[in-house]
């Protein structure tokens, strides 16, 4: 009877993280680079991603009651498909789970990013990767004083206007 009651609460359990609806997780998360960018300059590294397995938590994805100060708006100007997006805190040196996780961000295309309300980490860390594992890296944004970050591709350059 007790194993019955206990097998009950952690499926009650899964099934409550599962429903509130926050993204499959996809379970991988890539190294950060050891001389990362500041947000003023960017890196296209056309290379794929390190995986391993992710043991950090995906703030960024986490599911908001009401709005925390580092929720932002992403949007896709770059002219290409954005295959996989990272949010990861600038102090951290691996990149947190895939926000998209199944999905694409197509170009003219725009993501809410919530975070969990307790969240207190001001600065955060961007990464945007194509199908081909070609990505650009954007650091230190101060999250807490902006609400969205405009990515754009040009001549080899990945740059982002934030407000």
């Amino acid at each position: 009877m007790k194993n019955i009651i206990l097998t009950l609460g952690v499926l009650t359990l899964t099934l409550a993280f599962i429903g509130c609806g926050a993204p499959a997780a996809n379970n991988t998360a890539a190294n950060k680079p050891a001389n990362a960018n500041t947000a003023a300059n960017t890196t296209n590294t056309n290379t794929a991603a390190n995986t391993a397995a992710n043991t950090a938590s995906n703030t960024a994805a986490a599911p908001a009651a009401s709005g925390a100060d580092q929720d932002f708006t992403v949007v896709n100007k770059t002219g290409v498909i954005i295959d996989k997006l990272f949010v990861s805190p600038s102090d951290k040196d691996d990149w947190q789970e895939d926000i998209l996780g199944k999905d694409v961000l197509a170009d003219g295309e725009s993501l809410e990013i919530k975070f969990h309300p307790k969240e207190k980490i001001e600065k955060w860390d961007l990464k945007i990767e194509d199908s081909k594992g070609n990505s650009i890296e954007w650091t230190d944004l101060k999250l807490t004083e902006i609400s969205k970050v405009t990515l754009h591709y040009k001549d080899g350059k990945g740059t982002a206007d934030v407000e």
